[in-house]
């Protein structure tokens, strides 16, 4: 399999007295090499098994540790050893340009080992003959200073639909989305902005056209890019989605025209040349079926000697210009991740159902209340790096008539004055005017009762509680009977300020009252005003679940 095209296998038919010749020899070898070669390209494909990280040691060297790889013809390719070289030593490198990006990559290699004298070629020819003993299977690390085309991986020709918007001077822009979409799914579209460290900031802009699809989240057909002042990247991604038709068995598209793309590059504005379509089926089968599908209909040429020529990328290095040299920044190893996982570990995952758990979504929610009468709010945030939404609920607090009483106590002591024994509030002064008391009730209008506390101990045992009595309205009705209080006969009246939520109460004494109380206790009971506008509990709850359902509408379109 040196070129890679397949050839009948045939191997060696023994028998005794049969004259062994070279082309024996290496039928034998290259009937069993052919064959696991097959095998491990179509059973294991093509990448990284084990090993091969690529480390920056220096500014201008880098490291390449031991690893096993297989390459898209399937053959092993083996570094027994780290290997350590200066970019300037590894083939294919270039010294007329330091600011760019350049793409270590492995490939198989074979080598002679051992060279020995040839005694069969020295008697038929005059001069003296070499040849190697052993062949070395090896590997071969070059540069590549051109990024390979996304579509050219395999994969990525049965899933994604790539094209390229913009390719020149260091800058390539391109377009990815699946290739099949199931009706009704919402499709995300990723840009891909890739360009050298020392390139000018970018900016790019486009307006797009869509036939079948239709937009959803914040796009609205125009999609902006807009490079951070202190962004030290060479790729950037974009993502915008698109809701596929709700029909199977037909056709959607993107087209971005050429004329309403903006691309600027520094200062300086760019033309884009041509315009781009993607077209993308939307199937009735499901998406993975239809996958497969694509899979098991290619070929045996597609299979094995579509990518014969194609290299396994370790690194994408990213150069500055230092002057009139030129220095690492930014190793990024595996930068189109070809690797090879074990099919154990595929297996267990799947039964463990952790390759379900690497889809999962989880979701926090916090809620916070906000005024009777408010609209309900619902903020959905969304953090790809951890797969969790976060919801925070705004709730309106509910208006209950046990809601609008309250009720409170305020003690004014007394002062004697005289023999008589009569009880003023201060020497001199027969009222009293409270400072301002908070209702709790809040702003509006409110009703105060004010009445006269009095505490009752006679007739109880120790320790028993004491028996309490409230006269409200003039106490001295009950003058000489079994109720008469032992407090003084005090009129009380009220101020209330409706924009604070707060009220005064105001006491007068009527005459010298004779009275062994030292305080007065009044209490006082404020009752606030539902209207003739209010609703009904019922009426209240019916509004917050319609109100609720309204927010949750509006995030939805969204």
């Amino acid at each position: 399999m040196k070129k890679s095209r397949l050839y009948p296998f045939e191997r060696n038919r023994y028998f005794y007295g049969k004259l062994l010749t070279v082309r024996d020899f290496e039928s034998e070898q290259k009937y069993f090499n052919d064959k696991r070669r097959l095998l491990n390209r179509l059973l294991f494909g093509s990448g990284v098994l084990s090993g091969m990280s690529v480390v920056a040691v220096d500014d201008k060297t880098v490291s390449v540790e031991m690893g096993v790889a297989i390459d898209y013809i399937g053959r092993e390719v083996v570094i027994p050893a780290p290997v350590t070289m200066k970019l300037s030593m590894i083939e294919g490198f270039t010294n007329n340009e330091y600011k760019k990006n350049v793409y270590l990559c492995v490939a198989y290699d074979e080598k002679g080992k051992e060279p020995v004298h040839s005694v069969g070629n020295a008697s038929v020819r005059s001069d003296e003959v070499s040849e190697y003993n052993r062949v070395l299977e090896s590997y071969r690390l070059f540069i590549n200073e051109t990024a390979p085309a996304p579509s050219s991986f395999e994969f990525a020709q049965l899933m994604e639909n790539i094209v390229t918007l913009y390719e020149k001077d260091n800058v390539r822009i391109t377009q990815r989305m699946p290739k099949y979409v199931s009706p009704g799914e919402v499709v995300e579209v990723k840009l891909v902005v890739e360009k050298t460290l020392q390139t000018p900031r970018i900016a790019f802009s486009y307006d797009y056209e869509l036939s079948g699809f239709r937009n959803v989240g914040d796009s609205n057909g125009t999609i902006a890019f807009q490079e951070p002042g202190d962004a030290q990247d060479t790729e950037y991604t974009v993502t915008y989605q698109l809701k596929a038709p709700l029909e199977g068995g037909g056709f959607a598209e993107l087209l971005v025209p050429a004329q309403l793309a903006k691309l600027t590059i520094g200062d300086a504005p760019v033309p884009i040349d041509a315009s781009v379509k993607q077209t993308i089926e939307v199937v009735t089968i499901p998406v993975a079926e239809r996958i497969l599908e694509d899979w098991h209909n290619r070929s045996l040429e597609q299979a094995v000697e579509g990518s014969a020529d194609k290299s396994i990328c370790l690194a994408k290095i990213s150069l500055l210009q230092m002057g009139p040299t030129y220095m690492i920044e930014k190793v990024d190893r595996m930068p189109y991740g070809e690797y090879i996982e074990s099919t154990t570990l595929t297996q267990r995952l799947a039964r463990s159902g952790g390759g379900a758990a690497l889809h999962r979504f989880f979701a926090s929610a916090e809620t916070e209340d906000l005024e009777y009468g408010a609209k309900p709010t619902l903020d959905v945030k969304y953090h790809p790096d951890r797969n969790e939404f976060d919801f925070k609920l705004g709730i309106p607090r509910p208006q209950h008539l046990y809601d609008e009483i309250a009720t409170g106590t305020m003690e004014v002591a007394l002062e004697a004055i005289g023999k008589t024994g009569g009880f003023f509030f201060s020497r001199g002064k027969k009222n009293y005017v409270s400072d301002e008391i908070v209702h709790g009730l809040g702003e509006g209008q409110v009703s105060i009762v004010v009445g006269l506390e009095e505490t009752d101990e006679s007739g109880h045992a120790s320790g028993a509680g004491a028996k309490k009595q409230v006269y409200y309205g003039q106490s001295d009705v009950f003058k000489g009977t079994e109720f008469e209080p032992d407090i003084p006969n005090v009129s009380l009246g009220t101020v209330v300020y409706p924009e604070k939520g707060t009220f005064r109460i105001g006491m007068k004494l009527q005459g010298e009252t004779e009275s062994t109380a030292s305080v007065i206790a009044v209490r006082w009971w404020a009752f606030k005003s539902l209207g003739t506008s209010a609703k009904s509990v019922a009426q209240q709850e019916a509004q917050l679940e319609s109100d609720w359902l309204e927010a949750a509408a509006d995030k939805e379109q969204q």
